[in-house]
């Protein structure tokens, strides 16, 4: 699964108001479930698991790329959600940067061949830094959407 599977220009926030990861990790999940991507009564539930994953060791990667992620049995398909932070938010990362670039993605519990396969797919787009830069110099959504499907497709 791939990034242009995962996202659609809804669940994009151009705009992140979050400063740390914690705080990402809130808003990402709360635009899914206004999006209607998460069932609201299984917010606090995926936060949780969320966060526990995170707890464990940041996802964020370097380059300014966050990517938290977790398993749960309360969706049936991966869902995700993309913010960009100008100001840049800290997130603990592996160079101790500020991240710009937010992926959040959920799998359905017991698909481990597939989380690790979203994963490393996303990580890998990101990690080119002339998609990174389109992705910060968009000037909205629908713009930072068109830069997903032009580089990451689907499958």
């Amino acid at each position: 699964m791939t990034l242009g599977d995962i996202l659609q220009p809804d669940n994009i926030v151009p705009e992140l108001t979050s400063s740390n990861r914690w705080e990402v990790i809130d808003e990402l999940i709360d635009h899914l479930v206004q999006t209607g991507k998460i069932q609201p009564e299984h917010r606090d539930p995926i936060v949780a698991v969320v966060r526990k994953r995170e707890t464990s060791m940041s996802t964020g990667i370097g380059f300014g790329i966050g990517i938290p992620h977790a398993s749960t049995d309360l969706i049936h398909d991966v869902v995700g959600a993309f913010g960009r932070s100008r100001r840049g938010i800290s997130f603990e990362a592996l160079d101790n940067q500020p991240v710009t670039l937010v992926m959040l993605f959920l799998v359905p519990q017991g698909q481990f061949q597939k989380h690790l396969h979203t994963l490393a797919d996303i990580a890998k787009l990101l990690h080119r830094k002339e998609f990174r830069q389109a992705l910060e110099q968009a000037p909205d959504a629908a713009a930072m959407y068109q830069i997903v499907r032009d580089n990451a497709g689907s499958k």
